[in-house]
């Protein structure tokens, strides 16, 4: 795969998405992803997880749009990253490489199989996926998909493997290859997390839970604030870069947080609010302290009022997952300062947390959104798919 020139990598995934639009593939696609969808009714997951898993003809059709916009993409393998001549004449410069072969390992979403599979081709990479046991029908049928691509156009047809079993006992071994396995990448809930990264033999990049904030400062202009915040959690709940706490300056609470929370709950959110919150608007529902680190992904949201920025900045320190946080503000030191102190892989001013998306950041897609801060930190897309070799080119050079 290191070595498959970029039009063979852009033909294999053209391939893939006209396959994706056949009538033969979408009944075969669909009808296996109802049978997912029935079973996780009747096993009782909740609402978040299931419409995860659902797909229908929209979805699918976006499912292909991706693998398209992927195509186009400028192709990260042999770019050349820097060059310099040393003393003695010889050049040294550093040039993308693929990883090698990954294991991703990841819940419910079944266009995570096809926008993975489509990422690690594009980067030159292999890539084994093992997605969650509710999604195991819609998996395998966009697998036959996926490898049929690639057999097609004369790629690897094992450069994409979804492992075909929910058994458990498959990711056990599989973390232990490190002799076969280069990088790992877990995306889902911390108990997947915490188990890959306790168990592997295999460098992890984490795709962690995303516990994301918004403060909103003491100058915060009232609408903007409204606007941000609603935005950040009802755009879509069940989504990573969702709001899930929100922190307000105390001198700007009686002042901001009525209206925020009053159109968040006429649409349906549940506000859970320390003791101050809860004064400023009657409807909140006593917050726990398990409620500051959880990723609800549905109507739910916790909110505390805090003395100012430094308390701000301590709660996200403690309690965040280093995904996405952003402070609303008027003013240009407390801003310069939340970007400065917060070390979450997204850190923004006056904008929606939904803006932590490799598309919308100008990535073309993204694999994920990495929590971890070695190699990729962020939303992770081709590049950070790819690794850096040196190059040296001499002419006759020797170290005495």
């Amino acid at each position: 795969m290191a070595t498959v020139l970029r039009a063979d990598k852009d033909r294999a995934l053209v391939t893939l998405a006209d396959a994706l639009m056949s009538e033969a593939a979408r009944v075969e696609i669909l009808r296996a992803n109802e049978a997912d969808v029935k079973e996780a009714q009747e096993r009782g997951l909740d609402a978040a997880m299931i419409d995860r898993l659902a797909l229908d003809e929209k979805r699918l059709a976006g499912v292909a749009d991706a693998v398209r916009e992927i195509a186009a993409l400028d192709d990260p393998v042999g770019t050349v990253v820097g060059m310099s001549r040393r003393p003695n004449g010889i050049l040294v410069g550093r040039v993308r490489v693929p990883l090698g072969v990954l294991l991703m390992i990841y819940e419910s979403r079944p266009n995570v199989t096809v926008d993975a599979a489509a990422l690690c081709v594009k980067a030159g990479n292999a890539v084994i996926l093992r997605g969650g046991s509710e999604a195991l029908r819609s998996n395998l049928a966009l697998a036959e998909e996926l490898r049929g691509a690639a057999r097609d156009v004369g790629l690897p047809e094992d450069a994409v493997t979804v492992i075909p079993t929910a058994d458990r006992a498959a990711i056990d071994h599989l973390l232990r290859e490190d002799a076969l396995v280069d990088l790992i990448i877990p995306r889902g809930g911390p108990g997947l997390i915490r188990k890959v990264t306790e168990t592997s033999r295999i460098p992890v990049i984490k795709h962690d839970a995303g516990v994301c904030h918004v403060f909103l400062d003491e100058s915060a202009d009232a609408e903007m604030a409204r606007q941000i915040v609603v935005d950040s959690k009802l755009r879509q709940m069940a989504v990573c870069n969702g709001l899930e706490t929100l922190l307000v300056h105390a001198d700007a609470a009686a002042r901001v947080l009525p209206g925020v929370l009053k159109s968040l709950h006429e649409a349906g959110v549940e506000i859970r609010g320390d003791a101050r919150t809860r004064e400023l608007f009657g409807d909140a529902v006593p917050a726990s302290e398990s409620d500051w680190s959880e990723e609800y992904l549905a109507p739910i949201l916790a909110v505390r009022v805090v003395e100012g920025l430094d308390a701000a900045v301590a709660h996200v320190r403690r309690y965040g997952s280093s995904h996405t946080d952003v402070i609303v503000t008027e003013s240009y030191a407390s801003s310069q300062a939340w970007l400065r102190r917060v070390n979450s892989s997204t850190v923004g001013v006056n904008c929606s947390t939904a803006f932590a998306d490799g598309f919308r950041l100008g990535l073309g897609a993204e694999i994920g959104i990495s929590t971890s801060k070695l190699h990729a930190f962020g939303p992770m897309g081709l590049e950070g798919l790819t690794t850096q070799k040196y190059v040296l080119r001499g002419d006759g050079q020797l170290r005495e």
